[in-house]
């Protein structure tokens, strides 16, 4: 007998024919089913999950949306509002505002049957609309009252804003 000994487990694959790579075989899951592809994937990860405000490379966002690579940096081409930050050796890192707009895109592409040109207006449109200040809004005057009383009370004080 040697030093080493292995201890013989049911649930570890002795034989040759598991050899690839699958872990299905080995790992159950809490409620007692068999992993699926999907499971597997969950097996592997790459640390404890982000935040929504976190930094994220173009393989992380590629994960999370389904969408290939070479879509994301091909959009960056065509949506002008799409603009990851890039670092050394042009690695992108998405904000969070950045995987709304690719979820978004994604959607107006490919759910709702837009085309290219017709998100590229889309988001032309928005932009142009989301400058001008919304006065609707009835708050507006109420903020702009206490904004007002605070600036009376600084001169007031004798500090200028």
């Amino acid at each position: 007998m040697s030093a080493l000994s292995v201890p013989t487990d049911s649930s570890v694959p002795d034989s040759a024919d598991d050899s690839d790579g699958d872990l299905s075989s080995s790992v159950g899951l809490d409620d007692g089913r068999a992993p699926t592809l999907d499971d597997n994937a969950l097996l592997v990860t790459d640390g404890p999950g982000k935040t929504d405000t976190a930094f994220r490379t173009i393989g992380e966002l590629s994960r999370e949306t389904g969408l290939p690579q070479h879509i994301l940096r091909y959009w960056e081409t065509r949506f002008s509002q799409l603009r990851p930050l890039q670092r050394a050796g042009n690695r992108r890192y998405y904000r969070a505002e950045d995987a709304v707009l690719v979820r978004r895109i994604d959607t107006l592409l490919n759910r709702e049957g837009y085309t290219v040109r017709g998100v590229q207006q889309l988001l032309a449109a928005e932009k142009t609309t989301s400058v001008a200040p919304d006065t609707s809004d009835p708050m507006i005057p109420a903020l702009r009252a206490i904004r007002a009383l605070l600036a009376q009370a600084l001169v007031e004080d004798g500090r200028h804003i």
